[in-house]
């Protein structure tokens, strides 16, 4: 028996870090945390209940005048009082569920889940802002996601925030979130959607409000892009513009992660690397070798100063000072 107790640390492992769904950095995080440990103790007072009913009556003895009460426990206890537990844990459940896939928030974004990243839209009043693979929202509002597929079913998870929910194609799906503590708190897709599933994460950034504001306005401002940046000029000979939109710039492909303010992400990859230059250069001249299956091509064939160009110029942009 000694030799288990060492696994407990192990297991409780995988309850850490900014994946950890018991963090409770959501109000509807709290929801499911507190449904989940009213789950496990019933499941543990029920399983104890019926094993002990079970060993009491293999060691009774056999008792023709208890037949009665025997019919009675075995209908009560084994049809109606199960029958009222598990009927009142399904109810409330789904007012657990109403409330994490309210149609209503304090600000709404749309996130279409392609193969293998996330697109990532703003709703404003003032019109779209455009992101990938990063979603940052204000601490203490309701953040209302909007949520479909490209491809095949995924499903948009930040343990740490909230409930998990499908997307699925040519359906909306929507979940609510209410961060409650400032911080980067990752996200996952947690359904099976092929080859790079396991490499399909973002940052789930929560933020205070003024500072989330001016992100906000910081990402909806077009790229400063010099004409002349031979790094641009790399980028439009190479025919990225095809793929990947720069706003600011006659680049407006509609297929790839826009790449407007590509180097104020905090990951490179949807969620994978760091956002470094050594980094962005594997990730154009060894692009499955990072991520394998993605529909990028890589480009093995361009390196040294025409390759350091590109790396300088998808590096710079950033926000605007």
């Amino acid at each position: 028996m000694r030799k288990y107790f060492f696994l407990g640390p192990v297991l409780l492992a995988g309850c850490s870090g900014r994946h950890n769904w018991l963090a409770g950095a959501g109000a509807e995080a709290a929801r499911v945390e507190e449904l989940f440990w009213v789950l496990l103790i019933g499941a543990a007072v029920l399983w104890t209940a019926v094993i002990g009913a079970a060993v009491y009556a293999q060691k009774r003895q056999v008792d023709p005048s208890l037949e009665r009460q025997a019919r009675w426990f075995i209908i009560w206890g084994g049809a109606v009082i199960p029958t009222l537990l598990v009927g009142g844990l399904l109810a409330w459940g789904m007012v657990i569920l109403r409330d994490i896939t309210s149609d209503t928030g304090d600000l709404t974004v749309r996130v279409d889940g392609e193969r293998w990243w996330w697109r990532v839209t703003y709703e404003g009043p003032e019109g779209d802002v455009v992101t990938a693979n990063e979603i940052r929202i204000p601490v203490g509002q309701t953040a209302l996601f909007r949520l479909t597929a490209d491809d095949v079913i995924h499903s948009f998870w930040v343990p740490a925030l909230g409930g998990k929910m499908d997307m699925i194609p040519g359906r909306e799906t929507t979940l609510a979130l209410t961060p409650q503590e400032v911080g980067n708190w990752g996200g996952l897709c947690a359904e099976f959607c092929g080859g790079a599933h396991a490499l399909m994460r973002f940052d789930a950034i929560v933020m205070e409000p003024g500072d989330f504001e001016a992100w906000l306005a910081a990402e909806a401002a077009p790229a400063q892009v010099s004409e002349d940046d031979p790094g641009f000029a790399v980028f439009q000979e190479e025919g990225c513009g095809a793929c990947h939109a720069v706003r600011g710039t006659d680049a407006a492909g509609p297929v790839g992660p826009d790449l407007t303010h590509v180097a104020a992400r905090e990951k490179l990859g949807a969620g994978v690397y760091e956002m470094t230059p050594q980094n962005m250069a594997l990730w154009i001249t060894e692009t499955h070798e990072m991520k394998p299956d993605i529909d990028m091509p890589p480009y093995p064939d361009l390196d040294g100063a025409r390759l350091d160009a590109l790396v300088a110029f998808l590096m710079s942009l950033d926000h605007a000072e």
